[in-house]
């Protein structure tokens, strides 16, 4: 399974969602949906061996967190608008309590809680920090396979299918960095020398993931 955790420090965590205005009255809400197109859509479909976790936090309100599931989700559209409108329904309802997952709609969970929350459920996972002042996450004098082969992967159609192969969580944030709290207790890997936005980042993470080049997750 891969997994994306996105922080959206300023990003409105319960109300009206100004479509309109997604980059300022929103909070930076664009950078989050653009992020979660780039996680979840593939050029015709859906990425079924993905999760991208939201993490909503620039109130009112606590904190909150949406996740969308590519197994199970219905109904999204590869157009930013209709996305963010799938989050505008999400937060118009109350906040669940942190740690329960309420479901919304086919694929798509609300819940209270922050990213340490989120890290706690993927206890298991091989976490990574994306930063790009950290080692690279591929591994040194490696050459680009000529035939592809997945970290992950998924067989069979919604409701009876099944995800094989690595377990892998990435976190990143919107337009301002990672704490350092966060940062320095997380295994951090750049994906080159620059930093590059966030939907970029996950795209180069698929790309990655999808030929199946040897990772550095060693500690160093």
């Amino acid at each position: 399974m891969r997994r994306f955790a996105i922080l959206g420090n300023r990003a409105m965590s319960q109300g009206k969602l100004p479509l309109n205005d997604m980059a300022g009255g929103a909070g930076r809400m664009d950078v989050l949906v653009r992020a979660l197109m780039a996680g979840l859509l593939t050029s015709h479909g859906i990425r079924h061996d993905t999760e991208i976790i939201l993490h909503l936090m620039g109130g009112p309100g606590p904190s909150r967190r949406i996740k969308f599931v590519g197994s199970l989700l219905k109904g999204v559209h590869a157009e930013e608008r209709a996305v963010a409108g799938q989050i505008a329904k999400v937060i118009k309802e109350p906040t669940p309590a942190r740690g329960h997952w309420t479901e919304r709609s086919s694929g798509i969970f609300d819940s209270g809680g922050d990213i340490h929350h989120t890290l706690s459920e993927w206890e298991d996972v091989n976490v990574v920090c994306l930063d790009a002042n950290a080692p690279r996450l591929w591994m040194s004098e490696e050459e680009l396979p000529i035939d592809g082969n997945p970290h992950s992967m998924f067989e069979g159609e919604h409701g009876n299918f099944t995800i094989s192969g690595m377990d892998i969580g990435f976190v990143l944030s919107d337009d301002k960095p990672l704490s350092d709290e966060l940062s320095d207790n997380l295994l951090a890997r750049s994906l080159g020398s620059e930093w590059l936005q966030g939907h970029m980042a996950i795209a180069v993470c698929h790309f990655l993931l999808d030929q199946g080049m040897p990772l550095n997750l060693g500690q160093s």
